[in-house]
């Protein structure tokens, strides 16, 4: 057995920037870089042969770009991907394209040796890839979802939910552009959502999750009154909740488990407001974020719903609520949004 822990393919065209990642990878413990990668093609036949725990993945490449070569893998033989460019990755576009074609993390090219922010980067790069070696990725699902009429158990059919509540993680954008468009904009059930994303990249997140889907999202604004067909997220920096009065209770409470906004916030919160009127639904993502909420939630008569292992990028939120036998229900992606559909309908 190998006496590393992570096998890393490098997929750049720069011969300067593979030195340099091969560099920083190297010189960190566990971590054993397995290829170079010169174009997109390269990258898909490397990954396939080598079969790398983690893959770092330009954008810009002869032949076939990042996006396509991310595509392909995610689809031939799954492997976790980080997007690595020197393209603006603060770009909404840029890194909802890379999330959407299958990379787990968007992150800029590190500086080089010469640069006083060399060894912090070189830190964040390798702590990255050790957290994307953990994943098990799974092949991507349509984020068109087909109609399913799910049959309503004897749990849900007085259900009358007031608010759903949603919580996601890794993976979660690509995750809530399906499970949103399959949702109508006359949808009559206000949906506050929380989505663990990069500090400075929620305004973007929320326009584009907006141009994607026919419910209004907005970010949410504290005492403003719940609508039916509107998604309210979570802005950054702030916990998202909701008031028995129906409107937007928002905290600069401390962070909870490290997060701020916080799914068990939000799942607790939407309890104490509207006890069994509630729903809760958690959706891929890595931790346990969500898990003592949910719990809350359930006591309070609320009704769970966790997304599968199979369509999950990473099962562990979803995971942990499984585990703990908290969850009502637990569905593949395309079945949840039929499912909140039934619910409404009641």
């Amino acid at each position: 057995m190998s006496a590393f822990n992570v096998r890393v393919l490098v997929a750049d065209d720069s011969p300067t920037c593979r030195a340099l990642l091969v560099g920083m990878l190297s010189r960190a413990s566990g971590i054993e870089v397995v290829g170079q990668a010169k174009d997109g093609l390269e990258a898909i036949e490397m990954t396939s042969r080598l079969k790398p725990d983690v893959v770092t993945m330009d954008i810009q490449m002869p032949r076939l770009d990042g996006y396509q070569a991310t595509r392909r893998i995610m689809s031939e033989c799954p492997t976790p991907i980080v997007i690595v460019s020197s393209l603006d990755v603060r770009s909404v576009e840029i890194s909802m394209e890379a999330l959407k074609a299958g990379a787990l993390e968007v992150m800029p090219k590190p500086v080089g040796p010469n640069d006083p922010g060399h060894d912090q980067q070189a830190r964040f790069l390798t702590a990255t890839v050790r957290a994307m070696s953990d994943v098990r990725i799974v092949r991507r699902w349509p984020i068109t979802s087909p109609d399913v009429e799910p049959v309503l158990s004897p749990v849900t059919a007085g259900l009358r939910p007031k608010v759903i509540a949603i919580a996601a993680s890794t993976g979660g954008p690509v995750a809530l552009l399906a499970l949103l468009r399959g949702l109508p904009k006359d949808f009559a059930v206000p949906l506050l959502l929380v989505q663990h994303i990069a500090p400075g990249f929620g305004e973007g997140f929320i326009a584009w999750l907006d141009s994607g889907v026919g419910l209004r999202v907005k970010v949410a604004r504290h005492g403003e009154p719940l609508c039916g067909g509107t998604v309210y997220v979570a802005p950054d920096g702030q916990h998202l909740g909701v008031s028995r009065r129906s409107t937007i209770a928002l905290s600069d409470a401390p962070q909870i488990a490290g997060f701020r906004p916080s799914a068990s916030f939000l799942f607790q919160s939407a309890g104490a407001a509207f006890g069994a009127a509630s729903v809760g639904v958690i959706l891929t993502g890595m931790g346990s974020d969500g898990l003592d909420g949910m719990r809350e939630l359930k006591a309070a008569g609320g009704y769970v719903i966790a997304q599968d292992e199979a369509t999950s990028e990473i099962f562990g939120m979803p995971g942990v609520v499984v585990a703990a036998g908290i969850s009502d229900k637990v569905l593949p992606l395309p079945q949840i949004g039929a499912q909140l559909l039934a619910l409404a309908s009641r």
